[in-house]
Formats: C-alpha cells, sequence, structure tokens
C-alpha cells in the first residue's frame, strides 16, 4: 500500500445517548465501511468502556476504542479490567486512550502531576494486561509485586493512544503510545507538527496521528456551519490557543472565554473566524467536510475522525457521513 492508503477514518460519539440507540449505530457504521469508532470520556458522559461493551456484540470488524481515560477519575488497575473486558467482548479489536483531561477544575482536581499519572497509568496497565507480577513503584500510582489480575486477557498488548496537544506528553507518546492524538483539530497542519513533538522522544517507535473534531455536514453547508460553531465553542475555547500554526487575536479569545465560562456557546461560536472555524470542526457539505478529511490523511495522519454531533440532527448526519462522506474521501484518496 502506499501511504495514503494507510489509513483509518473513524467516527467519535459522545456518551450521551440512550442506551439502546448504541448498537444499532455501530452496526450502521460498520455497515457504511467506517474502520473505528469511539467513545469520549469526557466529564460527565456515560462511561466510553460500558458504551462500547454494548457496540462490541453488534460489530465484528471495526475497532472500538476508547478516548479516553483521564488518569484521575477510574484507577488504573480498573482501567485495566475495563480495557480487557472491552478487547475479549470485541474479539481483539479494542485500544485505548490516556489524556490529562479537560475541565478537571469541576471536580477540584489537581493536575500538577498530569504526565507522572499518565506514564504510571499505562505502566500499570500494561504489566496486568501482561501478567507482569514485578511490580511497579510510581510517583502517582503504584502496584505492589505480586499483583495479577483475576480475569482471562485476551490479549496482553492492546493499542494505546495518547491524546494531547503538549511537547511534553506528545513526546511520551512517541515513547510509549501506539497512536498520537489532538483532539478538537481538523488542522491539517498539525499532522507534521505532532509527528516532530513526538519525534523529539528520540524512540524508535512511531506512533499514528489521529486528529479528530466535530462535525456538522448537511447539504445546507450555511447551516450546517453555523450549527458547528455553537458545537465547537467549548472545545475551541480548550484547545485553540495550543495550535501553533494559527494565528489567534488574544482579545478575541479571552472573549471567546468568558462566554463559554457562561455557558453561551452560540454566541462564542459566531466570533469564531470563519477560516478558522475550519480548523477546529468539520462543517459544512458532504462535499466539504469530505475534501476536508482527505487534506488530512494527505498530510500524513493515520487516522481522521469525525464527532458529535454530526449534523443538523444526529440521524440525518449519520446518515451523509455514511452515504456520501465517507465514499467521498475514499474516491478523492484513489484519484
Amino acid at each position: 500500500m502506499t501511504e495514503v492508503e494507510q489509513y483509518e477514518i473513524g467516527v467519535g460519539v459522545a456518551g450521551s445517548f440512550a442506551p439502546r440507540d448504541y448498537a444499532p449505530l455501530a452496526e450502521r457504521l460498520e455497515v457504511a465501511g467506517f474502520d473505528a469508532v469511539t467513545v469520549f470520556g469526557d466529564l460527565m458522559y456515560q462511561p466510553p468502556a460500558l458504551v462500547l461493551h454494548s457496540m462490541a456484540y453488534s460489530t465484528s470488524r471495526m475497532r472500538l476504542g476508547i478516548a479516553a481515560y483521564t488518569p484521575w477519575t477510574q484507577h488504573p488497575v480498573e482501567i485495566a479490567g475495563q480495557v480487557a473486558l472491552l478487547d475479549a467482548a470485541s474479539g481483539g479489536r479494542a485500544f485505548y486512550g490516556l489524556v490529562r483531561g479537560a475541565w478537571m477544575e469541576q471536580l477540584k482536581i489537581d493536575q500538577s502531576r498530569a504526565l507522572a499519572a499518565i506514564v504510571d497509568t499505562a505502566s500499570i496497565v500494561t504489566a496486568l494486561l501482561a501478567g507482569d507480577a514485578r511490580g511497579y513503584e510510581g510517583k502517582v500510582y503504584s502496584l505492589a509485586a505480586g499483583t495479577t489480575v483475576m480475569y482471562p486477557v485476551l490479549r496482553t498488548e492492546v493499542p494505546l493512544l495518547i491524546g494531547s496537544w503538549s511537547p511534553r506528553l506528545a513526546a511520551i507518546a512517541g515513547r510509549i503510545a501506539d497512536e498520537l492524538q489532538a483532539g478538537g483539530s481538523a488542522n491539517p497542519a498539525m499532522v507534521e507538527r505532532l509527528s516532530s513533538m513526538a519525534e523529539a522522544s528520540g524512540s524508535a517507535r512511531t506512533p499514528g496521528i489521529c486528529l479528530n473534531a466535530i462535525a456538522v455536514v448537511d447539504e445546507d453547508g450555511i447551516a450546517a456551519r453555523a450549527a458547528a460553531r455553537t458545537a465547537a465553542a467549548p472545545y475551541f475555547d480548550v484547545v485553540a490557543a495550543h495550535d501553533p500554526t494559527v494565528d489567534l487575536d488574544p482579545d478575541l479569545m479571552a472573549r471567546i472565554g468568558v462566554l463559554c465560562r457562561n455557558g453561551d456557546h452560540r454566541e462564542a461560536g459566531m466570533l469564531i473566524p470563519d477560516d478558522v472555524l475550519d480548523k477546529f470542526a468539520f462543517a459544512g457539505t458532504p462535499q466539504q467536510v469530505a475534501e476536508q478529511a482527505a487534506s488530512i490523511i494527505r498530510a500524513g495522519a493515520r487516522r481522521v475522525e469525525f464527532d458529535t454531533p454530526f449534523g443538523l440532527t444526529t440521524g440525518s448526519g449519520i446518515g451523509l457521513l455514511c452515504e456520501q462522506v465517507l465514499p467521498t474521501v475514499r474516491a478523492i484518496l484513489r484519484n
């Protein structure tokens, strides 16, 4: 395969649906030809491993990803158990992510040792799945020698994704992760940037780069872009300042931040410049969104992901992603 053919196209789901809706959604995505589905671990949504477990039995091919855990809301031992269960239920199609975590101030959590906590979590999960009973002494989390799991493990190595815009955490991903993801980015320029940050680790391993962002697709491109502004605003407020390839007005960012903290995402989104919106969201007609996704793959990304809310309604957005966007992306990349 050529480099551009070595890619995946996925869908990212928020854990906000009724339980009965997840299995049919996953089945539809797989039938359409999507390669992966992930479920966010964002604060106050349903736990992603539970959501994905309900998808495991309605699919047979797609990879299922927890994207992602923070090291604060669950202990690494619990994460290992959930990952192992999902991997077994899906027949070895699971992967899991670790992130520093956004909006943790709502829980009054001190994140000053976030990088150490992520390294400790990955190390403990790896040891438990591999049956390594030597123990682990970390800076945040540790594991006593002789500690082993009491359940069967299908794969002793489950792929790890690390989500980060930070050069320090990206360098850690370069040493220990299979994928490095910039959540909330639809900017092709970030692919090379992330690759360079991961390579700074000096490691021989090369994590695949993944970009994911909210997607709003509709035949009415103007309406889609208007809706995308509202959906993207809270994520834009968190991540936009971390994209060094985009020149942003500090005063504008401050105004958007105030509006987001007040819960006025519609007004905040209206302040995002039109050209800047395309760096942080997939928004527009099916052709526009497909071309945007293809440009990210051509920039060298291993995976591109369309995230909730998908369209002006969930159903219409999923329909267009399955029937028009996905086949158009693949057609563009074949040419």
